[in-house]
Order: structure tokens, then sequence, then C-alpha cells
């Protein structure tokens, strides 16, 4: 290797250390600097998809980074505030802007004296972010900065590849035919994956491109496979991630992929089209230009072919990746078709009702247990199913019922409200206990941590919603019932006489009175199925003693 060779490694080394830096400071200080604007954007884009493509596209042109809009967007998912279709046109946008990158180093990287240009601007960003202290001035500054040290790494890197250019003959990796177009894709993959950045490697393969180190066909190669490559940050980011942050990576995925699929069949066509934009420009200029052009044509190419199917790409996605909360909101029984007989629709119902109050029973134990981890998504899930019932039998009220049977769904729908309201009971419960205020152990504290076991173990044992044959085998809550007035009772003399502290005292007696009203709801909802099951009729022992 020659000295002049040496010394343009040097360069180019140097130029992409400083390209990486550059961008990596432009694309943060930017995000941090446009922050509260980034999740306006995001909000105002939840009233169609086009609105949601332009929002990407807008967004990533200002922050020059397609991930920290792919990660911004899956967090709204998560909040509730877009929906994955909503989230998906927005991923569409973001790609499309990320040409951006393409046309700055084609227009500004070999028509302007980048000295001129990036020098002022590293000069601003300094001051700003030196004389910044706490305001939002430090992160524009780094943005200016990064902007100013990508174009001084664009000029190194030109100048190290026209040196490099008749020293060394890259064109020797593109291959004839496919086999060097498939070469030259991994190779802008690879390159994209290793620096995080699909503009980085863009810059990279247009420089290189100008400088004549690869033919042109070669680099159109490279600039579809950055585009795969980028898509690398969204997988390893949901990875162990939520369920909808894998749906959302695996749509970015899913748009890159078409459209590197519709760039390599239609690579000739699409290489001449950009050439009569490019061939315009004389020069490194042009061919810049040619690929900044095809790299455009390509994302949008691949959003005309995508973009009909979105609402399919949806469906599939929420097929394809199911969260357990997701699973348990779905009913087992509820089938349409027996909805033409009343009498199997109504047994339907019953058989669905008893997995809900299975799952009631259970977020009530596990409340009861400390194990609280998911409870609310859970107490969700739950609240789903029980919509899914309330619909299913609204269309039974549409059929020609008998009158035996007229009684039973209204009935059956104030089982899913118990149901519902014991889910919520036990998530007051774990918000009391997670609050509960220390004290003394007394007799009446004791009494109360045992009724606690006691109504866990009842729940256990004798709690199935599975109708009672006889109406006296639901009198296993009394004595839980009767204990319950003993208990209180005895708290409120150990606080009257200073045995237990009064804030204690309110805690112990609150957190009582919570599990009460749900071992109420579940004893009504037992109630409530064995009038169902003997044909609706009155039942004067439906409640316990009111608390």
């Amino acid at each position: 290797m020659s000295t002049m060779q040496g010394v343009s490694l040097l360069q180019f080394a140097g130029g992409l250390g400083l390209l990486l830096i550059g961008m990596r400071l432009m694309s943060e200080g930017l995000r941090i600097s446009a922050g509260d604007a980034l999740r306006r954007i995001l909000a105002t884009c939840t009233g169609s998809r086009w609105r949601g493509l332009g929002s990407g596209m807008l967004i990533t042109a200002l922050v020059q980074s397609s991930s920290a809009v792919t990660f911004a967007t899956v967090g709204f998912v998560n909040a509730g505030l877009l929906s994955v279709g909503q989230a998906i046109s927005i991923i569409y946008g973001a790609n499309v802007g990320t040409t951006l990158t393409s046309w700055l180093v084609a227009l500004l990287g070999f028509n302007v004296n980048l000295q001129i240009l990036a020098l002022p601007a590293i000069a601003i960003g300094a001051a700003l972010r030196v004389s910044a202290g706490g305001h939002r001035r430090g992160p524009l500054g780094d943005a200016l900065a990064g902007f100013g040290l990508f174009f001084v790494g664009i000029d190194i890197l030109r100048l190290a590849f026209q040196d490099l250019g008749g020293s060394v003959d890259l064109s020797a990796l593109a291959l004839p035919g496919l086999p060097g177009v498939m070469l030259m894709l991994l190779i802008g993959t690879i390159l994209t994956v290793l620096m995080q950045s699909s503009s980085a490697a863009l810059a990279l393969t247009l420089t290189a491109a100008a400088g004549g180190l690869i033919p042109l066909p070669a680099a159109a190669a490279m600039v579809i496979g950055a585009n795969l490559g980028t898509t690398s940050t969204a997988v390893f980011a949901s990875i162990g991630a939520t369920v909808n942050a894998r749906r959302v990576a695996l749509s970015h995925v899913i748009f890159n992929v078409v459209t590197a699929i519709v760039a390599l069949t239609t690579l000739p066509l699409q290489l001449w089209l950009a050439s009569q934009v490019g061939g315009l420009l004389p020069g490194p200029a042009g061919i810049a230009t040619t690929l900044a052009v095809f790299h455009t044509q390509t994302k949008i190419a691949g959003l005309a072919v995508i973009w009909p199917l979105t609402d399919s790409l949806v469906n599939w996605l929420h097929r394809r990746f199911r969260s357990r909360e997701e699973d348990l909101a779905q009913p087992e029984f509820l089938d349409r078709n027996v909805l033409r007989s009343p009498a199997l629709a109504l047994d339907a119902v019953m058989l669905e009702l008893q997995r809900t109050g299975g799952m009631a029973n259970s977020l009530l134990l596990d409340s009861l247990a400390g194990h609280d981890a998911d409870l609310s998504q859970r107490r969700d899930a739950l609240e789903q199913r029980l919509d899914h019932i309330a619909e299913f039998i609204n269309r039974l009220h549409d059929t020609e019922m008998p009158a035996a049977l007229q009684d039973a769904p209204p009935l059956t729908l104030r089982a899913g409200q118990y149901q519902a309201d014991i889910a919520e009971r036990a998530l007051d419960y774990r918000r009391q206990r997670r609050t509960r205020t220390a004290g003394a152990d007394t007799s009446g504290t004791r009494d109360a941590w045992q009724w606690c076991e006691r109504l866990a173990a009842a729940v256990r044992e004798h709690g199935d919603w599975i109708p009672a044959s006889d109406l006296t085998e639901i009198n296993w809550a009394n004595p839980l019932l009767n204990d319950y007035q003993h208990i209180k009772e005895k708290l409120l003399r150990e606080g009257s006489q200073g045995t237990l502290p009064v804030r204690r005292m309110v805690n112990l007696l609150d957190e009582l009175s919570t599990l009460r009203r749900a071992l109420d709801q579940l004893i009504k909802g037992l109630h409530t199925l064995q009038k169902v099951r003997r044909g609706g009729e009155t039942d004067a022992a439906e409640s316990p003693a009111p608390a």
C-alpha cells in the first residue's frame, strides 16, 4: 500500500467518523428540541391515514431519524393514542421522509462549498451549547453542530474517494447480473446494520458513487440494501417488547421488504428514469442526484404497492401477534350460528359467564395474595369479554324467544355486571394495600387477617360460577358476613380506646369493606345465575345482608 493510499484510507476513516457523529448529534438534538412539536404533530394525525403519512414524512424530514419516529409512534400506540392502523401510516411516511438525506447530500454535497456551509453551523451550534445552561437551545446547538460535522464528513469522504478512485477498484465486487446486485445489496444492508443509520449509509454510498469508486447500478443496489438494513433498529427494539411494538416493527420490515422487491424487479427502468433527472447535472453531482431520485422513486413505488393493502396488513398483524390479555378477551362459546336456537344461545352465554366468573375470582384471589403485576390488563380483558357477551345478548333479543326464556337475558347481563364489580374491588384492594399504614398488632388486626384468609379459601372452594341446584348451597358465605360485622366493631373499639392507631384502623376498615363488597357481588352473581337456571323465578334471598 502506497503512502497516498494510506493517507486516503485515514481520510476515509476520519470522514466516516465525522459523518456518524454529525448524524447522531443532528438527529438527537432535533429530536430533543422538537420533542413537544413531535408529540403535537403525532397527536393531530389520528384523523386519517393520509394525515398520518404526511406527519411521518414531516417529522422524519425534521429530525433526520426514522428510528426516532418509529419509537415515538410505538409509544403513542401503547398509550392508546394511536391505533396500529394509524401507526402504520406514520411508519410509511417515516420511510419516505428518509429520502431527504439523499437530497441533502446530492444538492449540497457536490454543488456548494461545504466549508462555507459547515463551519459557521458548527460555530453557532457550539456557542448555543456552551451558553445553553438548562435551556432548549442546547439541543438545538447540538443539532446545528451535528449538521456542520455531517457535511464536513461528507467533504472529507468526497476527497478520500476521489483519491482512492484511481487506485482501489471496488467495482470488482459488482459482479455481472443478479449475483452482483445481490452482493451490493448485502453490503448496503450490513453497512446500515453496523452504523445503525440508513442516512449515514446512504451518504456513504452516494459519495462513493460520485467519487467513481463504484458504478451506478451497484450504488443503486446498495441504496436498496440500506433501506433493508434500517429495519434492524425496529427489530432489535421489538425484542421482548409489547404486542403493539412488535406489530409496528413488523409493519416497518414489511414496507421495506416490499419496497426492495419492487425496486429490484424494476431496477433497470427505475435507474433509467432517475438518470433522466440526474443527467441534467454534470459530473459527481449528476451521479448523486440520480441516486437521490432513484431512492425517492423506489420509496414512492413501494408505498403505491402497499397502501391499498394496509387494511389487510393491519388485520394480519392483529392475528399474527396476540397478547395474553387479548386471548383472554376473546369468547370461547359465543357462536352466531346458535342464535337460531335461543335455548342453545343461553347455554352458550352461561358457559361464557362461568369462564368470566372464574376470571373475576382469580383477580380477587391474586389481589388478596399480593400477586398483582398484571391485574389491570386482566381486568380490561374481562371487561372486553363481558362486552362480547352483551353484544351477543343484544343479538339474541332480535330473535323469536319463547316466553319462558325472556327473563333470562337481562339476568345474564346483571351477572356479568356483578363480575365486573368484583374485578373493580380487586383493583381497589390492591391500591389500598399499597398505601397501607403500619401499626400495632392487635386482636382486631389478627382477626382481620384471618378473615381475609378464610375469604380466599371460601372463594377457592365454593365460588365457582356454576348455578347451584339448591339455594342452601350458597349459604357458605353467611359465617363470613356475620364475622365481618364483629371484626368491624372490634376494630372501631380498639381505635376509640387508643390500642390501634386511628389511621391504621381506617385503612383496615376500608380494606375489609372493599373485600366485603366483592363477596357481596359474588353472592349476588351466583344467586342471579341460579335464577336463570330456575327459569327466572323470584328468589327472596337474592342478596346477603347489607354492610
